[in-house]
C-alpha cells in the first residue's frame, strides 16, 4: 500500500491553537464533567494492586523527580509518573468510553496529560484546553487505526496518539515536532488485542499502561531527535476526520460508566437490579437466570474469580454481585470480596445467550435483557436495556458528581468530597499541582 501523507498539518494546527476561551460553552462544561470523571478512575485505581505494581516498578526504576502522582506522596520523573498513573486509570474499570472505538479515550491519555501538567506547574484551565484536544484527536486516531487494519484494537492503541497529543500540548512542542511525535506513537503503539483479555482476564486489560509509556517516550524522543513520517489520519481517506477538528466535537458523545467492570456487563447489571427492585424478588428465591446479550458480551469471562481483573472482565461474577447487593462498585471487586459466597453460588444460576437482535445493533448499541425464574417457577421478564450513562442519555455534572460521591465512598470523606468536587467545577485558575496534593491528602487522611 502506498502511504501518500499530507502534511498540511491540519491536525497540529488544531493542537496548538485551540484555546480554552474559544470552546463552545457546552463543550466546557463537558471537559469538566470528564476531568471529574477521570480524577474519580484515578482516585479508586489508587487503591488496586495494578496500580501497586506501576508505582513500585517507577519508584525503582524512574524516581528522582518532582512530578506529583495521585495516590501517593511520594513525587517521580516525568516518565515514571506516567507509569504509574496508567497503571491506575483504568484498573477498575469505571472510566470512559466511546461506542464505535470500542473502548476508553479518557483513561488511555490522562495519566500522560496529567504527569506533564504537574511537570510543567500548569493551571487546571491549560489541564482542560488539552484534554478537549486529546479527546478530538485521540477518537479520530482510533477510528483511523480500527478502519486501516480492520482489526479490533483496544485502548492502549489509540492511547499512544492521545497520550502523544496531550504531552505535545502541555510541554510545548512546535508544529513538526507534533507531527514527528503523533507519527512515532502511532508507529510504535501496542497492539492490545482487546478480545484475549476478554476471555483470558488479567491486568493486560485494555493495555494502557504501555500505551502511554509509548505515547510519552515518542513525545520525548522527538526532544532528543527521534524521527518519523507520518500517521494515519493525514492520508486522504482519513480527511473526512480531520476536516471536522474544532467544528464537531466528540467530546459530547461519550458514554459513562456507573459500575466498576467491563461495560458490555452494565446492561444484564442494571436489568437485574430493576427486575428484584420492581418486583420485591429475594435473590434467594432465584432459581434460574437467562441473559440474553450480543456476542462479544456473551464471551467475556465467567470463571469465578481470583483477581480484581478477572472479576472485571467477567459478565458472570459482576451480574451476580448486582443481584446479591443491588450494586458492583469497588467493594464488589476488590480481592478481598472474591469469596463471596452468595455471588459465586449465584453465578451457577446464570445461562448467558446471543440474541441475535441484540447482535445485530451491536456496536451501536449494546443491548440486553434478563430473564428470572424463581423458585416457585415464576418467571419474571425485564425490557431491553441500554447500559446507562450512554451519551443519549444526557448526562450531566450532577450525574457525575453523584457517581463520585458513591464510588470514593470510603476512600475519601463526605466533606473533602465536596471540596474536591467544588474545585474541579469551579476552580479553573487553580494549579494542577494543588489539586494533585489536596486529592493525596485527603486520601491518606481517610486511609
Amino acid at each position: 500500500m502506498d502511504f501518500n501523507f499530507n502534511r498540511d498539518f491540519k491536525v497540529e494546527k488544531f493542537i496548538l491553537e485551540t484555546k480554552w476561551e474559544d470552546l463552545p460553552e457546552d463543550v466546557k462544561k463537558q471537559a469538566i464533567l470528564c476531568s471529574v470523571d477521570l480524577f474519580n478512575a484515578l482516585i479508586l485505581g489508587s487503591m488496586g494492586e495494578q496500580f501497586k505494581v506501576g508505582l513500585e516498578f517507577s519508584k525503582d526504576f524512574y524516581k528522582d523527580g518532582a512530578v506529583k502522582v495521585i495516590g501517593t506522596e511520594d513525587m517521580l520523573n516525568l516518565p515514571g509518573a506516567v507509569v504509574a498513573m496508567a497503571h491506575s486509570s483504568n484498573s477498575f474499570d469505571i472510566d470512559d468510553g466511546y461506542n464505535l472505538i470500542k473502548g476508553h479515550p479518557g483513561t488511555s491519555f490522562i495519566a500522560g496529560l496529567l504527569a506533564a501538567s504537574s511537570f510543567k506547574n500548569v493551571s487546571y484551565k491549560k489541564f482542560l484546553e488539552a484534554l478537549v484536544i486529546c479527546y478530538e484527536v485521540g477518537i479520530r486516531a482510533g477510528l483511523a487505526i480500527q478502519d486501516h487494519y480492520d482489526y479490533l484494537h483496544s485502548t492502549g492503541t489509540y492511547g499512544a496518539v492521545g497520550t502523544a497529543v496531550g504531552m505535545s500540548k502541555i510541554i510545548g512542542l512546535n508544529k513538526k515536532q507534533i507531527n514527528n511525535a503523533l507519527s512515532i506513537a502511532e508507529f510504535h503503539a501496542p497492539l492490545t488485542p482487546v478480545m484475549r483479555s476478554v476471555q483470558h482476564p488479567s491486568m493486560n486489560k485494555d493495555g494502557v499502561p504501555f500505551g502511554g509509556l509509548v505515547g510519552m517516550q515518542a513525545v520525548l524522543e522527538t526532544l532528543y531527535g527521534s524521527t518519523g513520517v507520518g500517521y494515519l489520519l493525514e492520508l486522504p481517506e482519513y480527511s473526512n476526520f480531520v476536516e471536522t477538528l474544532g467544528k464537531e466535537f466528540i467530546i459530547k458523545d461519550l458514554y459513562f460508566k456507573p459500575y466498576t467492570c467491563c461495560r458490555w456487563a452494565h446492561q444484564p447489571i442494571t436489568a437485574g437490579i430493576d427486575l428484584i427492585n420492581d418486583n420485591n424478588i429475594d435473590y434467594k428465591d432465584i432459581k434460574k437466570v437467562n441473559v440474553y446479550t450480543f456476542s462479544s458480551a456473551a464471551q467475556l469471562s465467567k470463571i469465578k474469580p481470583k483477581t480484581t481483573d478477572e472479576a472485571q472482565y467477567n459478565i458472570a461474577w459482576p451480574v451476580a454481585a448486582a443481584l446479591v447487593h443491588k450494586d458492583v462498585g469497588i467493594n464488589q471487586v476488590k480481592e478481598s470480596a472474591l469469596d463471596d459466597a452468595e455471588v459465586l453460588a449465584m453465578m451457577d444460576k446464570l445461562f448467558f445467550k446471543v440474541d441475535p437482535k441484540m447482535e445485530e445493533q451491536f456496536p451501536e448499541k449494546r443491548l440486553a435483557w434478563m430473564e428470572i425464574i424463581t423458585d416457585d417457577d415464576k418467571v419474571y421478564k425485564s425490557e431491553v436495556y441500554q447500559a446507562p450513562g450512554e451519551h443519549t442519555d444526557n448526562i450531566d455534572i450532577d450525574w457525575i458528581e453523584k457517581k463520585f460521591i458513591k464510588r470514593t465512598e470510603g476512600i475519601i470523606d463526605s466533606s473533602s468530597q465536596k471540596e474536591i468536587l467544588d474545585i474541579l467545577k469551579n476552580n479553573l485558575d487553580i494549579n494542577v499541582n494543588e489539586i494533585i496534593d489536596l486529592i493525596n491528602k485527603k486520601i491518606v487522611t481517610k486511609g
